[in-house]
């Protein structure tokens, strides 16, 4: 009779329920392992071998049977070392070296020769999976514990070699589950980079509202004129990721294995270079992994040089831009990944950089200039919540960097507008304005008659698309919520178009 472990498969950034059977028959030895695994699932049989018998265990090599491995559903690619546990522990139960009930544990971990566990990705996903299940314990190496635990309702055991893993099983020597430690939020940062910017006060106010309600900005500006540098103040001045939003970006870069921690609670600052590839941007590859734009959920991800990237790279960010997720379609299937994002863009006004500063030249025809602004086209412009123009500041500036004690009001100023809205849309799924779709915009962004009438006649006055309206009562939303408002006044809708602007990024260098 097989016996049957369950371990997970990583697709996209879920995991799917791997069921591990393990069958012997007498006979000339041979181990083979079925079920679509790639080459780090068939170099398993080595690893737990040398594992098993560097244990004081019978190994496979010992018995004279003919030893089948098959991870289901067949259908479904398996990859990567986390199946190295799973698989010796069925040979062990097989073979009749330990005994246990598996039909409620869930088991990941890479092995070492001499026996000890190594970290695998991708364990919160696993974890959430077998909550769903309903299964009772997931079993992964030590290093992972901490993370596996995150998830709540589920007892997890943190193991660090065969030995600890059988004298649990056996009950003789029983783990304790472990605990997960109180969630911290985040070490602030100074904020050096934004106090000490000196000038650019439209840019910095774009920023504020930028980062209270997660709008997307673009940047336009002579080299040197900061745009980089606002860029990365950005980050900054967002509030630490709440619980909820931890577990989304943690999930994520757990399954790319780039985690820095049990869980992240900073948020993340993503800047790929615009030779960037589409698949690289959006995510893809024979089995789809996560790319920029969902490593950057939750947090920003900047574009410096933004005309630069390829057209294609640029026009695949409209989806997301508006959706908060990524549909990434390849002959094995199709996934669904987040990519709720903050879209901060820099660019020059043309190819030299000098069009329109005063006392430098440009050496740009004017052909030129429009063939390097219409590399981006206007739908994706039209996603864009705030377009700023950034001018050079002069050197002899006099202006003393921002004080801490006012950087931390702005900070805290942000904060509890970000609070009012997490309670505003408590229950919705969502956590900012930005991500107030047409559905629910007159629900929550209420305007006051004559603001109103004033973004109706700036709708005719402008000819601005159904698009543009919204993000501009969504930005003035914003703007309320930093002054404390429950109703959008005048000066709010007068600021949000002055920062939407939708039409200045291609028109006032025509």
């Amino acid at each position: 009779m097989s016996i049957r472990t369950y371990s997970a498969a990583i697709t996209g950034i879920d995991a799917t329920l791997i069921e591990v059977e393990v069958d012997s028959t007498p006979g000339l030895h041979a181990f083979s392992i079925v079920g679509l695994p790639d080459k780090a699932v068939e170099e398993s049989k080595e690893r737990i071998a040398s594992a098993i018998r560097n244990n004081a265990l019978v190994p496979p090599s010992a018995k004279h049977k003919k030893i089948i491995i098959n991870l289901a559903p067949a259908d479904i690619r398996k990859e990567g070392p986390a199946y190295d546990l799973p698989i010796a522990v069925g040979y062990l139960l097989e073979t009749d070296q330990i005994k246990f009930d598996t039909r409620k544990k869930v088991f990941l971990g890479e092995l070492s020769l001499d026996g000890s566990l190594k970290p695998v990705p991708g364990v919160l996903a696993a974890a959430l999976m077998a909550k769903d299940l309903g299964f009772e314990e997931i079993i992964v190496p030590e290093a992972n514990a901490q993370e596996a635990a995150i998830v709540s309702e589920l007892s997890v055991i943190g193991i660090k070699d065969i030995n600890e893993l059988i004298g649990h099983l056996n009950g003789i020597n029983p783990l304790q589950p472990v605990i997960f430690k109180e969630f911290n939020d985040g070490t602030a940062s100074d904020g050096e980079a934004y106090r000490l910017i000196k000038g650019q006060e439209t840019a910095k106010r774009g920023l504020i509202v930028a980062a209270a309600g997660g709008h997307n900005i673009i940047m336009s500006g002579p080299p040197g004129s900061g745009k980089t540098l606002l860029a990365r103040a950005l980050i900054d001045l967002m509030p630490p990721l709440s619980f909820q939003e931890a577990v989304e970006v943690t999930k994520i870069y757990s399954v790319a294995g780039s985690q820095k921690s049990a869980l992240m609670s900073l948020r993340p600052f993503r800047n790929p270079h615009h030779t960037t590839s589409a698949p690289a941007m959006v995510g893809g590859g024979s089995s789809p992994r996560p790319g920029e734009i969902s490593m950057a959920h939750r947090g920003v991800l900047f574009l410096d040089e933004l005309p630069e990237f390829p057209r294609s790279v640029l026009e695949s960010l409209r989806e997301p831009l508006e959706e908060g997720a990524i549909t990434v379609s390849r002959t094995a299937g199709s996934l669904r990944l987040p990519a709720k994002f903050t879209l901060a863009a820099a660019m020059n006004p043309c190819p030299c950089g000098n069009y329109g500063s005063q006392g430098l030249a440009c050496i740009c025809s004017p052909a030129n200039v429009m063939r390097y602004r219409k590399k981006i086209s206007g739908p994706l412009l039209d996603r864009i919540d705030i377009q700023i123009t950034v001018p050079r500041e002069t050197a002899t500036l006099e202006q003393e960097p921002l004080p801490a004690i006012r950087f931390n009001e702005i900070r805290t100023m942000i904060a509890q507008a970000r609070s009012t809205q997490q309670e505003r849309f408590k229950g919705a799924g969502i956590f900012t304005n930005a991500e107030i779709n047409y559905k629910n915009i007159d629900r929550w962004c209420v305007l006051a008659p004559s603001a109103e009438q004033q973004l109706q006649q700036a709708v005719q006055t402008k000819g601005l698309s159904l698009r543009s309206y919204h993000k501009i009562k969504k930005l003035s939303r914003t703007i309320a919520d930093l002054a404390g408002l429950e109703t959008i006044q005048d000066n709010h809708i007068h600021e949000a178009i002055s920062l939407n602007a939708s039409d200045r990024i291609l028109a006032e260098f025509a």
